[in-house]
């Protein structure tokens, strides 16, 4: 084959996630390169192509493309650089079709970057990738693409290399520019960027809100339109909206149609089931749903139909119970807490004590605190197992909250949890079904025993799981 021909006929771009399993998190959003057939014909653009080139010049760039790539293929990467720049510098566009000779750039300084003990060497690959990202946005015109490669870059390989507000502000050009229509690699990164800056308050609510939806627009843009990439779209599915709903229990950071865009249709498939009518019902009023809304009337009623209890006795357990239906979740345990403190029997001041403990789990979304009054709950009784099922469930569900996505962080939240499931049934027989079913559910999720060989540790060791959690733990397999 001709060296015009190897150039003309060869083209990679970027395709899948690479995959590892655990309970609703995504790892590392990393794009990787696949082969395609590209048309010979030349495309016109700000950037030289080979065709522009004298005849010399065109032979030379040739010959450097073919060449560089058989070595870069075979992993020889400082061979492989003279040629790549040799090509790059003289026809950086190529053919004006093909884009892997950017990738590959990119792939050859992250090597030479990972093998340098160099500061002021390593700091500069840095800056050549971040030249490489710039050119192909010059050349292909896709500046919103080019930027979320950088901000991917930066987030998992170079993060010292760049401020947190700079790194933000890099995240954010590329969703500016690319609306629904993000790439699927930025998603996972800059929610989890965007989470923990609404939450120290380092942006304000309405901005928060405002790229919250952008990012629910762009999963939902990507699994109706994804080809290749769909396996790639539901990984992040399975991450970004399990973490931005902890937004929920900043009161007022989400609107009535949120609210009613995710409950409403929970009741419409369960129209009869009392828990997902009172649930729906009290989410709406929370987003701050109008009582004349559709929806909150048809709630409405549909409690007062299917779900009426007699109300407590006048006081602050009624009020509880009453701010706790309209959506008042903070006053609900204001309330509660003033029973518990005049309550004198410790059956009651368990049962309320709990009900406190998963109002914060499930409504205001703060585990530090559900797990806190979850083993105050299990202070006034003794041999009860629920409180620990609880606890068990706020760890298996902060796999977004302690890890960047699927892989080690994200799935070592499940020793802990696993750990009071066996508790719970350990102090409390009653409650074994219950406890072996989340034990089931959750050991599939382990890491395996890859994961732990490759970080020199050992099955049945101690280790301390950090984050919010903070608890020793014994290293398990899921094989």
């Amino acid at each position: 084959m001709k060296a015009t021909d190897y150039i003309y006929l060869t083209s990679i771009f970027l395709s899948t996630f690479l995959v590892s399993c655990s309970p609703k998190v995504v790892k590392e959003t990393k794009p990787v390169t696949v082969e395609k057939s590209e048309p010979i014909e030349e495309a016109s653009g700000p950037c030289t192509t080979l065709s522009q080139l004298p005849p010399d010049e065109k032979d030379d760039a040739e010959t450097a493309y073919v060449l560089y790539r058989d070595f870069y293929k075979a992993k020889d990467y400082t061979k492989a650089l003279p040629l790549w720049q040799k090509a790059y510098t003289l026809a950086p566009a190529a053919n004006g079709r093909i884009k892997y000779q950017f990738d590959d750039g990119v792939g050859i300084y992250k090597e030479l970057f990972n093998t340098s003990e160099d500061p002021v060497e390593k700091k500069s690959y840095v800056t050549k990738i971040m030249e490489i990202y710039d050119k192909r946005a010059e050349c292909t015109g896709d500046e919103g693409y080019s930027a979320g490669r950088k901000a991917f870059d930066y987030y998992y390989y170079f993060k010292d290399y760049i401020g947190e507000e700079e790194l933000f502000q890099l995240f954010k050009k590329a969703v500016d520019m690319k609306g629904e229509q993000s790439d699927y690699f930025v998603i996972n990164p800059f929610t989890s960027i965007l989470f923990d800056r609404v939450l120290k308050e380092k942006i304000s609510h309405s901005e928060g809100r405002t790229y919250a939806n952008t990012i629910f627009s762009a999963i939902k843009y990507g699994l109706a339109n994804c080809k290749k990439d769909c396996g790639s779209w539901n990984i992040v599915n399975d991450y970004a909206p399990a973490r931005l709903e902890n937004l929920e229990g900043i009161e007022g950071f989400y609107d009535c149609t949120y609210y009613s865009n995710k409950y409403y249709a929970m009741y419409q498939a369960n129209p009869q089931d009392c828990e997902i009518i009172n649930k729906t019902y009290s989410r709406l009023l929370y987003g701050g749903c109008e009582p004349t809304n559709a929806y909150v009337i048809e709630l409405k009623n549909a409690k007062q139909t299917n779900c009426y209890t007699p109300p407590p006795q006048e006081g602050p357990l009624r009020r509880g119970y009453n701010a706790y239906s309209e959506g008042r979740y903070k006053e609900a345990v204001t309330s509660f807490e003033e029973y518990i403190s005049n309550a004198s029997d410790n059956e009651k001041k368990a049962k309320y004590t709990l009900l406190i403990a998963k109002i914060y789990y499930g409504d205001l979304k703060n585990f530090s605190l559900s797990r806190k009054k979850a083993l105050e709950a299990a202070s006034y009784r003794s041999n009860w197992g629920e409180p620990y099922i609880l606890i068990g469930k706020l760890y298996a569900s902060s796999g977004p909250l302690c890890g960047p996505g699927r892989g080690w962080d994200s799935q070592i939240v499940t020793w802990p949890a696993i750990d009071k499931f066996k508790y719970a049934k350990k102090v409390d027989p009653s409650v074994a079904a219950e406890a072996n079913n989340w034990i089931n559910t959750y050991t599939q999720y382990m890491p395996s025993r890859e994961d732990v060989f490759i970080r020199n540790l050992k099955a049945g060791s101690s280790y301390t799981v950090g984050c919010w959690i903070n608890e020793t733990t014994t290293i398990r397999t899921a094989d």
